[in-house]
């Protein structure tokens, strides 16, 4: 039966990866605004509406396995577990078992929202000086991406592990079984995979990554090519029988401690490092718009408090009255993206090793001063306010950002997840254990330690979580229902795609597929960016004549989102990228 299953599975889900591949487009796009994943183009997407539970994910046979899960009775997180589990295998450009994640978890039952942080760590040994070369010059970013520098303890295992617990409702080893199956049985190469492998300059060096992967010409597998991955498999059961701890302690810890001090520019992890690891359950950060509740994930992730000062802004400056495809429309957002991110940039870090102004930062009477500062023409750059709690302007915290797959599921009960996860950049540290890929997470640290003549504080430090812009967000009614569950992947950019569907549907009042795929737009306190090939950009010489400065590029927004309907859920997944919905 188990095969049967499997192999309706492996066909569903493979015809719907070739009728995308007939729409994919061919080119690559080049990273803009520090997203971590290429643009690969787009195929048209359509709502799904449900009567009981609804996954929607970046991959089909990452969602078929959530629905399957709960289809055999299972949690929101038990689905979540399996979802992650085949996303390290189909997507392996995005997540993983070597990355890191944030998870958010709504109980209908209990009516409180939970959140778990699965953040990588430095290494103990790691130093402030981890990216500065001798010469005194901060490394050149591959650089420091390619190496065992930029490793951090992964950390997603042990966070689904300590969400299961609370949450789970299925034995844990059931909830490998789907990923097990396909490791094994064999997937189609999808369009996007291909693509990505394609114009990908450093995995082919990893033995493992090639023979993955490539084939001997050092040319990538065709699209739809059948990839098994025995070793992953071999893992996955092994982490079924044993738990997280078979991770984090024996030989795949010293597998993994081997790759990272492997030369080049060898890293400094130790099996002490992983065997110390631990997820934490952290208090959400939450706020309003429009007497809607909002939350999400806290420091170390910028993502709530990003989100939520981009709409406390535009609810205090009329942009519900902007048309969606209007220049004060895109003008308005973008100002209040340079004044959220300006915040972002200068003060979210570790909260253990600094301290966090959240309440400041969200305060209405900080909000109201922040919204005065937006006017007619664009304020180019913004510089960070100066919320309750804080004295004086210190250090900027610099560095870059991450955040590359994200899914929504929400269960029979009406219990939900929101969770995003990542390996940082595409593949990570190019860098293959037990087929998985590890991660490059400690270049989302300050690379130069001092800013403004004193330590930056999300500078590199042992034993610290670095800073991210991933953003799993619930919105709640005026009823205090759950109404959304929605995240995206796309770098430092992830608030603004996440926040533009928010005001689709509350502001706009847009369906939710249109909502998803209305153009992408924003600032992240640098220039403006517009979708290329969208119609907005009809709007660059207006913007212009409002000073802004602007950056048209291919937008790798890949936000999967779960909205309340009458009579149960509606699922719509982002066209820029490979996720659907499935439910029942």
């Amino acid at each position: 039966m188990k095969q049967r299953v499997g192999q309706c599975m492996f066909r569903a889900a493979s015809a719907a990866l070739f009728v995308v591949s007939v729409v994919w487009a061919a080119t690559v796009d080049a990273q803009p605004i520090g997203q971590p994943e290429a643009a690969t183009g787009s195929a048209a997407k359509r709502a799904l509406d449900v009567r009981r539970q609804l996954v929607v994910a970046a991959n089909p046979f990452a969602a078929d396995a959530g629905l399957e899960i709960l289809h055999a009775g299972g949690s929101a997180v038990d689905a979540a577990v399996a979802v992650q589990l085949v996303l390290g295998l189909v997507e392996p450009q995005s997540s993983g078992l070597g990355g890191g994640g944030f998870l958010l978890h709504w109980s209908a039952t209990e009516q409180r929202v939970r959140s778990y942080d699965g953040r990588e760590t430095a290494p103990a040994a790691a130093r402030e000086d981890r990216f500065v070369e001798p010469s005194g010059r901060t490394m050149p970013f591959f650089d420091a991406v390619v190496s065992g520098k930029s490793i951090g303890v992964p950390g997603v295992l042990r966070m689904l592990e300590l969400a299961h617990r609370r949450h789970g409702r299925l034995l844990w080893a059931r909830l490998f079984d789907p990923a097990i199956r396909l490791a094994a049985a064999g997937f189609p190469m999808s369009p996007r995979l291909h693509a990505l492998l394609e114009q990908d300059r450093y995995l082919r060096a990893n033995p493992m990554a090639r023979d993955l992967y490539y084939r001997a010409d050092g040319t990538p597998h065709p699209v739809g090519t059948g990839l098994t991955n025995a070793a992953y498999a071999k893992t996955l059961k092994l982490l079924a029988a044993q738990g997280a701890d078979a991770f984090y302690t024996g030989p795949i810890a010293e597998d993994i401690v081997h790759a990272v001090r492997a030369g080049p520019r060898p890293g400094d992890m130790t099996p002490e490092d992983l065997a110390r690891y631990a997820a934490l359950a952290r208090d959400p950060v939450c706020g309003t718009y429009r007497r809607h509740r909002i939350c999400g994930m806290g420091p170390p992730s910028a993502g709530a408090i990003v989100v939520i000062q981009i709409l406390g802004i535009l609810e205090r400056t009329g942009f519900e009255r902007a048309a969606p495809d209007s220049v004060q429309a895109v003008h308005l957002f973008s100002e209040a993206g340079r004044l959220a991110y300006a915040d972002r940039n200068h003060f979210i870090a570790d909260p253990a090793f600094a301290p966090q102004p959240v309440a400041g930062l969200l305060a209405p009477g900080y909000l109201d001063a922040r919204a005065k500062l937006v006017g007619e023409r664009s304020m180019g750059a913004a510089e960070p306010g100066l919320p309750k709690g804080v004295t004086a302007i210190g250090p900027a915290h610099t560095g870059t950002s991450s955040g590359t797959t994200h899914f929504s599921i929400v269960d029979a009960r009406g219990d939900a997840v929101a969770m995003s996860a990542s390996v940082e950049n595409a593949f990570g540290a190019r860098r293959m254990v037990r087929g998985f890929l590890l991660n490059n997470q400690l270049t989302d640290f300050a690379f130069d330690p001092r800013s403004r003549g004193a330590p930056a504080a999300n500078r590199v430090q042992g034993g610290k979580r670095p800073r991210s812009t991933m953003s799993p967000t619930f919105v709640f009614g005026l009823d205090g229902r759950l109404e959304m569950a929605l995240g995206s992947p796309g770098g430092r950019a992830i608030a603004n795609f996440v926040a533009k569907v928010i005001v689709g549907v509350l502001d706009w009042d847009l369906d939710l597929q249109a909502a998803v795929e209305l153009p992408n737009f924003g600032s992240a306190n640098g220039p403006t960016f517009i979708e290329r090939g969208s119609a907005y950009e009809a709007l660059v010489d207006e913007l212009e004549a409002r000073g802004h400065v602007l950056n048209l590029a291919r937008m790798t927004s890949g936000v999967h989102v779960i909205r309340r309907i009458p009579g149960g859920w509606q699922g719509a997944a982002d066209p820029r990228r490979e996720g659907v919905a499935r439910g029942e």
